[in-house]
């Protein structure tokens, strides 16, 4: 039996009859679309068993109430506004009682043992708190993400992302995982935290592992936890909508997570990357140039990039005491996590690229 859907004023649920959910499947939608059904679908069908399905409805409108969707959903979460996504995956980690809890993209499908095998490697080694899934790009022979890589001014990106799958299907240690497709582990957030909520979109997965890095947890890779996802539908693979987020999130990575003799190489970093895209979209190659031929002027990410970091003196004080506070609970010294940073690394060249 599954529950039905009330509306609240505040981010709340329902509760459906799944007594001891094993683990928690978080879905945040904005547009509650067709791929929402299949993404649920695809939960619905999974073979581990005590899943519970958690869809957490940031239109304002309650879609999903009115979708196919909402009839899979164990529980159903309706916020009155568009939170953003690390406050609605948030709310339903609150949620949850299970001792696992994932979060997976709305138009992201998944394959039927992904959660078995998720929980299956999260248990094989001490401090696994995170597990990132093999995520191919739909439709398509591709990897969209099979883990993150980091470089020099906080800017994440997918490992192996248009890569054959065939060449990353060792499971292994990597640094963080995509939130598109993740496993966490309660314990950990417990620790931690969850998502930082003034991130609204993009990198908080990136800021929430490295705090977990920090706090002396890892995380592995597995390549049989297999996701297929329709990349960047929602906000568009050259938005001004992401770049801006992008660009201002990374400097919030940046200022709370990397040790303090990296702070000041990362404008470095920064001329490098900038360079790379500037050589990009005057080629009308990569993001940079899809955002050109999208009819956006070039200015226009130049606007953008100086939005971010004017946005980044406002929040100053804030991200500076959760810095402090990360440091104040780390199990890892400034040169351990250095090391660790320089062992899942990508050029700035890299990160333009893709």
């Amino acid at each position: 039996m599954r529950a039905a859907c009330v509306k609240f004023g505040a981010p709340s649920c329902t509760i459906g009859s799944l007594a001891e959910p094993i683990v928690s499947v978080v879905v945040p939608t904005l547009r509650a679309g067709p791929e929402l059904l299949d993404c649920v679908y695809s939960l619905d069908r999974q073979t581990q068993p005590g899943v519970e399905i958690i869809v957490v409805d940031n239109s304002g409108r309650g879609l999903v109430r009115q979708s196919a969707a909402a009839r899979l959903a164990t529980r159903l979460i309706e916020n009155e506004t568009n939170l953003g996504f690390g406050a609605a995956v948030n709310a339903g980690f609150r949620a949850s009682r299970a001792p696992y809890l994932a979060t997976i993209n709305d138009d992201a499908v998944a394959h039927p043992q992904w959660l078995e095998r998720l929980i299956q490697a999260m248990d094989s080694q001490d401090r696994v708190g995170m597990c990132a899934s093999q995520i191919r790009l739909a439709g398509q022979n591709r990897l969209d993400s099979a883990g993150m890589l980091v470089s020099g001014d906080g800017s994440s990106k997918q490992r192996g992302q248009f890569e054959s799958p065939a060449r990353f299907a060792r499971r292994e240690e990597v640094l963080l995982p995509s939130a598109c497709a993740a496993l966490y582990r309660r314990a950990m957030l417990d620790e931690i935290g969850l998502f930082d909520e003034e991130f609204f979109l993009y990198c908080e997965d990136t800021d929430l592992g490295l705090r977990a890095r920090w706090a002396g947890w890892k995380c592995l890779y597995v390549p049989d936890a297999v996701v297929e996802h329709a990349y960047s539908s929602s906000a568009g693979q050259a938005s001004p909508l992401k770049a801006y987020y992008v660009e201002r999130n990374r400097l919030f990575v940046l200022l709370k997570n990397y040790p303090a003799d990296m702070l000041w190489r990362a404008p470095f970093f920064t001329v490098a990357r900038y360079f790379w895209h500037l050589l990009a979209l005057s080629r009308n190659e990569r993001l940079a140039g899809q955002f050109h031929a999208a009819g956006r002027p070039p200015i226009e990410l130049a606007y953008l990039a100086a939005r971010a970091h004017v946005a980044l003196l406002f929040h100053l004080p804030r991200l500076w005491r959760q810095r402090k506070k990360i440091r104040q609970t780390a199990r890892l010294s400034p040169r351990e996590f250095r090391q660790l940073l320089r062992a899942h690394w990508i050029s700035p060249r890299q990160v333009a690229a893709l």
